[in-house]
């Protein structure tokens, strides 16, 4: 049987592009960016998940454009159930529930994405100068994670909302609250990683060449590790989703005039029995938002694989 790899003698004499050099041209263009992006797209789930997650965000930012009333608003409807004129009701002072749902969307993403970024950015520093140095650095910087971590994070949340936001308020306070322990978890990702990638030979090349510690962490090892970094860091996103969901459920999250999606459910939970869309249109909400995210962290987390073949629908 001929082999189909090799070029005959009248294929090349013909000019005829030989099949192996053809094929190694065309793995060769593809980019590591376009074969992860590829990955992802097929990742249909994640795909849809990123399209209603970012439809959401879109829409709350120009709920105030596109919905006639805003969530301080005051209508003559008194706790009028979904109609027409009121998609999602309306609560027993007038206020439109979906303008409410809007505000309080945009509030909540904004609070979980400050959190995530703010939290990843830390917990991937801290991980790294912990897992690249090692020895005894490593040693306080993990006992002091492992320390926070013993501690009960909802306790700690609450203390600190109580003595620098006032109970809470403040979006912006909120999320340094939440950030300030969403990083452990990501410190630790990182500094696994880091104690693996700093044993690499690029890693020593690059100390020959007379590269600092400063250099080597940065051009050399993050880029390495931005895949965990990213899917930890949609993980985040939802998280704080649901740790500022249950703040404001307890009292010591956001607080009006603004407003968020626990605060609507925290003050929704009394009339679940007599106007249950109060209670679960934010509610529903939520859980969209919390679902799109781990979907989409999902599909990133698959994509930025090197070992992930297998395409999940």
């Amino acid at each position: 049987m001929p082999d189909l790899t090799t070029p005959s003698p009248d294929m090349v004499e013909a000019g005829a592009p030989s099949p192996a050099i053809d094929r190694e041209f065309t793995v060769g263009r593809r980019s590591q960016s376009s074969l992860v992006l590829r990955r992802f797209l097929q990742h249909r789930l994640a795909v849809v998940s990123l399209g209603v997650f970012l439809a959401l965000v879109l829409i709350s930012l120009l709920g105030e454009v596109l919905w006639q009333y805003t969530s301080t608003d005051i209508t003559d409807d008194l706790s009028q159930g979904p109609s027409k004129r009121h998609p999602m009701g309306t609560d027993s002072t007038g206020h439109d529930l979906l303008g409410q749902v809007l505000a309080g969307t945009r509030i909540s993403i904004l609070v979980a994405l400050l959190v995530a970024g703010l939290s990843t950015a830390f917990g991937t520093v801290f991980g790294a100068l912990s897992g690249f140095y090692g020895g005894r650095t490593d040693a306080v910087m993990m006992r002091t994670v492992d320390l926070l971590l013993t501690v009960p994070s909802l306790a700690i949340l609450l203390t600190l909302s109580t003595l620098l936001a006032g109970g809470g308020g403040d979006p912006v306070t909120i999320a340094l609250i939440l950030a300030s322990l969403s990083w452990l978890g990501i410190a630790r990702v990182i500094r696994g990683l880091f104690l693996s990638l700093r044993e690499k030979e690029y890693v020593e090349a690059a100390r020959c060449l007379g590269a600092t510690d400063r250099r080597i962490i940065f051009r050399h090892l993050l880029p390495n590790a931005v895949g965990p970094i990213i899917v930890n860091a949609t993980i985040t996103v939802a998280f704080a989703i649901l740790a500022e969901t249950g703040l404001s459920y307890l009292g010591f999250g956001i607080k009006f005039p603004s407003t968020s999606l626990g605060l609507l459910i925290s003050v929704g939970q009394s009339a679940a029995s007599t106007r249950p869309w109060l209670f679960y249109f934010p509610g529903l909400v939520i859980i969209l938002i919390a679902l799109t995210i781990n979907f989409v962290g999902d599909g990133m987390r698959d994509a930025l694989d090197p070992q992930q073949r297998r395409v999940r629908a």
